[in-house]
């Protein structure tokens, strides 16, 4: 993806100038679409228990967002190819339709399976969404100047954060789960519109083909490791012959796509965007952690209080803003700090440090933890993600020439959905062993606590709770590390915005689009 007018400037708007108004109407109908995809996540997440207690199979409820999660990373490179070859604008209209009618088909499932198979077809959309949305927004806005459509952004994250939790327990307790998914209809038509009349892009195709052996040899990898996390010590033992070739599979898939995209003319991923400065592997590895404690905090805190601490849906919906407040208050005021001063490293630094903090602290909940404490822990959650999620994106996008930034843009969504597609497999696998050690036979799979006698109900909840403790555990070594990525970061100053353009015949300068 470049950045282009008739005469492309590689930097985006002229350096000292004021947002074009035209700039920000095109990124309001592109943040539009990310709402769409950010709403449903955190919709859907708190709508989850009613979910698995109308259609049973709490052994498969991580494959609701697993489902959802590995084909978004499968498809987020391809669409972006795809963009480059039939045009960006439709491309992404395309995506947008594709979600919406994905989540017309998840209202209307009638079993988990199916229920599972819709998600991924939302995930598809999903993919174009992600990708087009990061890649749009870097190149029509240098780093340097990112921190003035921080307001913008940090908008449609409140609305998406905090109203996503509120929606879906208020949809969910009020008009059913299956309205978690259609209230994405009206809001899809609305994005779906205005970017078909706002986002006035160039149609100039590429001669590029698709890299599809690339596109399976990837696919292949990431299929086997979500399986591997899944199936491991449930469905199969660790030291199964299934679990080992899995793990073979996953290797052999990862050495095969790095050999290809060696030697690939057009490749998916090409690899000089990890080799040009150490600083963008740095910010995929903080990417990864951020998108393993987005998806497993908005699936299994809101499972925690709806069971063990017997919050109703709309309740839970409430308690999630703690975390999700400081995400944005601290994410506006990190971007002004950034513009003003060029200075990003110490962000992730305490955004890691915070989420370390606040992970071990929720590893200690058991059943007789208050929903005061667990909202004080949820807090520093909220702002180290405020800290860590877009300063992790900016780092990116500063270490990665402009001809790379759709595939650098590409990288860090897929790097943030594997991350949280690897979370949700392995983190379900955990909830169902635990729960299946303390309640044996059919009804771990029941899906429905409230049904179970009370001895075998509290068992259930103790199940719940001993997975919850080993899940934050992991997300706090996780974060450890992610906090040791953040003191490596070399702070490289950011890119401003290129020479000033040449004014039109009719005095205007030119506003920059993504071509």
């Amino acid at each position: 993806m470049s950045a282009s007018t008739s005469s492309p400037s590689p930097g985006g708007p002229a350096a000292g100038t004021p947002p074009s108004p035209n700039v920000r109407w095109v990124l309001l109908g592109v943040m539009l679409a990310m709402l769409l995809s950010m709403l449903d996540t955190m919709v859907v997440g708190t709508a989850m228990p009613t979910i698995v207690g109308d259609l049973g199979g709490l052994r498969h409820i991580s494959w609701v967002v697993t489902a959802y999660t590995l084909v978004t990373a499968v498809t987020t490179p391809v669409w972006g190819k795809l963009g480059d070859l039939y045009g960006r604008k439709h491309t992404y209209l395309a995506s947008v339709a594709v979600f919406v009618v994905g989540s017309a088909v998840c209202g209307a499932a009638q079993t988990m399976t199916q229920l599972i198979l819709a998600r991924a077809l939302q995930g598809i959309g999903a993919g174009g969404i992600g990708a087009g949305a990061f890649a749009l927004i870097g190149a029509l806005v240098p780093p340097r100047e990112r921190g003035r459509y921080q307001g913008m952004s940090a908008s449609v994250m409140a609305i998406g954060t905090i109203g996503g939790p509120l929606l879906g327990g208020f949809v969910t307790g009020h008009l059913g789960w299956r309205w978690a998914f259609y209230i994405n209809l009206p809001l899809g038509v609305l994005a779906f519109v205005w970017l078909w009349v706002m986002l006035r892009l160039p149609v100039n195709r590429s001669k590029a083909t698709i890299d599809w052996p690339g596109i399976a040899l990837l696919t292949a990898t990431i299929t086997a490791a979500v399986l591997a996390t899944t199936w491991a010590g449930t469905t199969y033992a660790w030291g199964s012959w299934q679990i080992v070739a899995l793990g073979v599979a996953t290797l052999v898939g990862l050495a095969g796509f790095i050999a290809w995209q060696k030697r690939a003319t057009e490749p998916l991923m090409p690899l000089r965007i990890f080799a040009g400065h150490r600083n963008f592997p740095l910010a995929l590895g903080m990417i990864l952690v951020a998108g393993v404690v987005m998806f497993a905090g908005g699936l299994y805190l809101p499972l925690f209080q709806q069971t063990v601490q017997g919050a109703s849906a709309t309740n839970s919906g409430l308690l999630m803003v703690p975390m999700l407040v400081p995400v944005v208050i601290v994410s506006t005021v990190a971007g002004k700090v950034m513009s003003a001063t060029g200075r990003y490293k110490i962000f992730p630094v305490l955004g890691a440090a915070f989420l370390t903090v606040g992970a071990a602290l929720l590893a200690t909940m058991d059943t007789e933890t208050s929903r005061l404490v667990t909202c004080s822990y949820m807090v520093l959650i909220g702002l180290g993600l405020g800290c860590l999620m877009q300063m992790a994106t900016t780092i990116a996008q500063n270490s990665v020439e402009m001809r790379d930034m759709g595939a650098a843009m590409s990288s860090t969504q897929l790097f943030r959905t594997l991350g949280g597609s690897l979370a949700v497999a392995a983190f379900g696998s955990m909830v169902t062993r635990a729960i299946q050690h303390h309640l044996p036979g059919g009804a771990a799979d029941s899906g429905a606590p409230a049904a179970l006698s009370a001895a075998a109900r509290a068992a259930y909840v103790d199940g719940l709770a001993d997975a919850t403790r080993q899940i934050f555990l992991v997300i706090a070594i996780l974060c450890a590390a992610a906090f040791a990525a953040a003191l490596a970061v070399k702070e490289v100053p950011l890119k401003k915005a290129g020479p000033p353009r040449p004014a039109t015949a009719d005095g205007k300068v030119p506003v920059p689009t993504a071509d």
